[in-house]
């Protein structure tokens, strides 16, 4: 591996500001927030969404469909009966 070319990739704490859960990873990101983690001084990223907000993996979302698109679209491709 050649020297001098690679960014530093160091542990940062995550925070979804969302839900306020915290983890610590690894990444290239940094921060000029800190916060302590375990004693050790760690820059701070702050998420708007992460898995564990978002609605498609908390289970919480919801179609929009006010002209009837996605039920013309279910009732033409929707479960065709097998042969």
């Amino acid at each position: 591996m050649k020297k001098d070319i690679h960014p530093d990739y160091h542990k940062v704490l995550f925070v979804d500001t969302a839900t306020g859960r915290e983890w610590v990873s690894r990444s290239t990101m940094t921060s000029e927030k800190t916060k302590e983690v375990e004693g050790e001084e760690l820059p701070v990223i702050n998420l708007e969404i992460s898995a564990e907000s978002h609605p498609f993996w908390t289970g919480q979302q919801r179609e929009v469909d006010a002209e009837g698109r996605v039920d013309r679209f279910r009732k033409r491709y929707g479960q065709r009966k097998k042969a």
